[in-house]
């Protein structure tokens, strides 16, 4: 496989062509490298990757985020130079990402510090206003690189990363809706250019010959009157005059409305970016986003799209993706799906980055997953996220393992959250979580209901309850109507609803059978292609017919926010595309009454009838405990976990069981 040849990325040659890119992680409180970085590092160095940058590491004094590696002073170089020889320990090579994200810069975590930028142009991303930039200040800035550059050198890294993507502070400059300076550093492209270039130059000198500099440039803004890949390919071709050695490519800004990386982005979606780039530049183009699976990589890299493929969160899902790809093993990593849930929704609640599919992440050193002292025999009764994820990692451990699961397929209510075509992904969860097990040699039998005679047979020394959740019926009249069904049928495909569909519960489960619904009617992707291809209508007649379904739909929630147990990095999105579907959206509205012909509420003071052909009901989860209930009290131990101990997101579930199985 291509994936797995060197490469020569300036002064370096890299053994093969996984890049894992810079993230944010939160393991460092201080600023100071700790142990955890270490831990977490040297075991995606040991699974196989070639090069890891690490980042973004601020350079200055108002440049940071909460819990960053720092790079901003030379107290910081003792730890760096551990994790740097770490890294090379474990046979990859090291880099870090010059971060300065200008008037992305929150002030609360620079010190009360007014935020930098090319022009004082308020930031969507923070809120606040930033100081215009002095001449005397570009010098500071530019220094500032220089002097981050010498430490990363001094520490031992092979290669710097210039940020010049997502909006930060590089971007910024070459932006004309966020550069409105009269100088020679705005105005023209050729001036916007101007700042990102002269950094290049001197990072480039700074680096010297044997230390490789690349740039993390954004593709595509995807930005109202910004930057498009056109700019973004000219401004590689200059950068890469300055002495740059590779770019790594990805999407637009922090700020965009446009999907950067959840799973509503199609694998790979944003390869064309890097490949516009690779087509105006000669050095070594890395593409980026969503390239989770190591048959995409090679696709990628075989039909010379990009020269290098970067595999950030896939490598968060799995350390070993390198070499579990290269052993032949690809059906066994365990595949990051783009959820967001443990990695940028924790970013934005400043707290350590996990993972939904992998809840090690982070956790290497508590959670070593050593063999048991003693192997169990132990029943998993339920298949969904906690029983296949308690039941993997026990068998890893040596414990016997057997799974029942009375539905014909596994993962609870997974398949529920994947019948958007958008969340497909969800389901990439349970496949990877049944091979794992498989292989870890869990023995798994569906269309078995687990009871207390299934127990008496089996004569099991443990009982693992997973048997999930059931919904909640109305807590109001008229809940038992026949235009009345469950948003879990819906979802599963075991009912019709009418034209006129009122959900009532606006949480995640209700925004995601709103949505469900409002694509009934829609053109499917090949019949838009089909039809945008041939010009067979107008594109505004194709994206109505590609957003605006048969259905009229009303989503009704008594809080004053849909959506509010949907991460943040994800739930904005839902709102939008429910939006742009045409669902009306009532919040702070109280369903009082079902009927005949539609749902009586309240909202305020008010009351109103909202005519509805069917009903969905969206109300939450109840524990199914039945089980538990039954054998609690008998000579086996068992243990209740999952949403049939306390409903939660799949993320709580998930955790919860690996905790149970990585100590039992």
């Amino acid at each position: 496989m291509k994936l797995f040849t060197p490469i020569n990325l300036g002064p370096l040659t890299l053994k093969n062509r996984v890049v894992m890119p810079a993230m944010h992680l939160g393991y460092t409180p201080e600023g100071e490298v700790t142990d955890q970085l270490i831990r977490f590092y040297t075991e995606r160095a040991a699974g196989g990757v070639a090069l890891i940058i690490i980042g973004g590491c601020p350079i200055d004094d108002v440049s940071g985020m909460h819990a960053m590696v720092l790079l901003n002073d030379d107290r910081f170089i003792p730890g760096l130079t551990r994790l740097a020889r770490a890294i090379h320990d474990h046979g990859a090579r090291a880099a870090t990402q010059l971060y300065q994200p200008g008037r992305y810069a929150f002030s609360a975590m620079i010190g009360g510090k007014q935020s930098i930028a090319p022009s004082a142009v308020r930031s969507r991303f923070t809120g606040e206003v930033p100081r215009a930039m002095t001449k005397d200040d570009i010098r500071w800035v530019r220094n500032s690189f220089v002097a981050a550059t010498r430490r990363a050198k001094e520490a031992g890294f092979d290669a710097v990363e210039i940020l010049g993507s997502a909006g930060y502070l590089i971007s910024q400059f070459l932006s004309p809706i966020t550069n409105l300076r009269s100088d020679e550093y705005g105005g023209s492209f050729e001036n916007r250019m101007r700042f990102g270039l002269e950094v290049a130059e001197a990072v480039r000198e700074a680096a010297g010959e044997d230390m490789a500099v690349i740039a993390r440039l954004a593709g595509h803004d995807f930005m109202a009157d910004s930057n498009t890949n056109v700019e973004s390919a000219q401004f590689a071709a200059a950068m890469e005059k300055q002495g740059v050695d590779g770019f790594n490519i990805t999407g637009g800004w922090h700020e965009t409305r446009v999907p950067q990386i959840p799973m509503n982005l199609p694998r790979g979606g944003y390869v064309y970016l890097a490949q516009s780039i690779r087509q105006k530049t000669n050095v070594p183009i890395i593409a980026c986003n969503r390239i989770n699976h190591p048959q995409l990589a090679e696709k990628i890299l075989r039909q010379d799209r990009a020269d290098l493929v970067g595999v950030a969160r896939g490598m968060i899902a799995d350390p070993d993706w390198v070499n579990k790809a290269q052993a032949g093993q690809s059906d066994q990593i365990n595949v990051c799906i783009g959820c967001n849930q443990g990695c940028f929704d924790h970013v934005f609640l400043m707290q350590p980055v996990n993972c939904l599919v992998n809840p090690r992440a982070g956790r290497e050193a508590r959670y070593p997953l050593q063999p048991a002292e003693t192997s169990k025999n132990i029943l998993v009764a339920g298949g969904g996220p906690a029983g296949l994820t308690f039941a993997r990692i026990a068998a890893a451990r040596g414990h016997r393992v057997k799974i029942f699961e009375k539905a014909p397929g596994l993962g609870g209510q997974i398949p529920l959250a994947a019948a958007l075509p958008e969340r497909k992904e969800f389901m990439t969860m349970i496949h990877s979580a049944e091979t794992l097990a498989r292989t870890a040699g869990v023995e798994i039998h569906l269309g078995r209901e687990v009871d207390k005679d299934l127990i008496s047979r089996e004569s099991p020394d443990l009982v693992v309850v997973a048997t999930g959740g059931r919904p909640l019926s109305a807590p109001f009249p008229g809940g038992d109507l026949p235009h009345v069904v469950q948003a879990w049928d819906v979802l599963n495909d075991r009912v019709d609803t009418g034209k006129r569909v009122t959900v009532v519960g606006g949480g995640a489960v209700g925004c995601e059978v709103a949505l469900y619904l409002s694509k009934f009617g829609v053109l499917t992707p090949e019949e838009l292609f089909f039809l945008f291809v041939h010009q067979a209508e107008s594109p505004e007649v194709l994206y109505d017919l590609s957003t605006r379904g048969l259905k009229e739909i009303n989503l009704i929630e008594m809080t004053g926010r849909i959506g509010s147990d949907i991460g943040q990095s994800t739930g904005w999105i839902i709102r939008q595309d429910l939006g742009r579907a045409g669902v009306r959206i009532m919040t702070n509205t109280r369903a009082l009454e079902i009927t005949a012909e539609g749902v009586r509420v309240e909202k305020g003071d008010d009351q109103s009838l909202i005519p509805a052909d069917s009903v969905v009901l969206a109300l939450g989860t109840q524990p199914d405990n039945r089980l538990y209930e039954a054998v609690k009290d008998g000579s086996t131990e068992v243990i209740l976990i999952g949403d049939a101990k306390q409903p939660a997101k799949a993320y709580d579930a998930v955790h919860q069981a690996f905790s149970i199985a990585a100590d039992i």
